[in-house]
Order: structure tokens, then sequence, then C-alpha cells
């Protein structure tokens, strides 16, 4: 997904979130700017402020990490899995996709 190219596409953006929410055992997405700022989200407020501030927090180290690694390198993908839940983040140059899901229910 090219966030960039979608940021003034508001409709393509919503149809883009109504497909992933379709999905089987998706739980909600949350966009997050580059400043980890929710600009769209399938939760309510609280839930979308919690995983927005986390995960940006948690990609941010990863990315880190990984390009202390080695220079040349960037974080294209991070996916983490407890026991309730897998949140996938996908990284863009100015936003997150945060995507959480319930793995049971895949």
């Amino acid at each position: 997904l090219n966030f960039s190219a979608m940021a003034g596409q508001t409709s393509e953006v919503e149809e883009t979130l109504k497909r992933i929410q379709g999905h089987k055992g998706v739980i909600g997405v949350v966009i997050v700017n580059q400043d980890g700022i929710p600009i769209r989200t399938t939760f309510d407020q609280a839930v979308t402020v919690q995983y927005a501030g986390l995960i940006t927090q948690l990609c941010s180290k990863a990315r880190s990490a990984v390009r202390e690694l080695d220079p040349q390198n960037d974080l294209t993908f991070l996916r983490l899995r407890s026991k309730k839940h897998e949140i996938m983040v996908a990284p863009d140059k100015d936003y997150l996709l945060i995507i959480i899901q319930d793995p049971n229910d895949l």
C-alpha cells in the first residue's frame, strides 16, 4: 500500500480499510501518521490511542535495531504474536498501518 499516494483519496483509503476489516480474524485497523497520531481507526478512542502510542514506539525501536545491524537496511514489516492477538505493522514513509487480528480465528 502506498499511503502517501492514498492520503488525498479518502474513498480509496476507506475502501481499503473496509477490505482489510472484512478479512477473517481481523479485530481492527489503525493508521497513524509519522508523529504517532491516529488518522484512521476502526477502534474506539481509548483503544486507538493505546495501540497508536505503543506500536509507534515499538516500530521505532525495531527500525533502529534493523538499521544498527545494517545501516543499508530498513524495516519493511513487523509481526508480533501473543496468546490473544497478532499485531501486524506495515510502515511507510509517512504512515504506519497497524492491523490487529485474533490468531485463533483464522
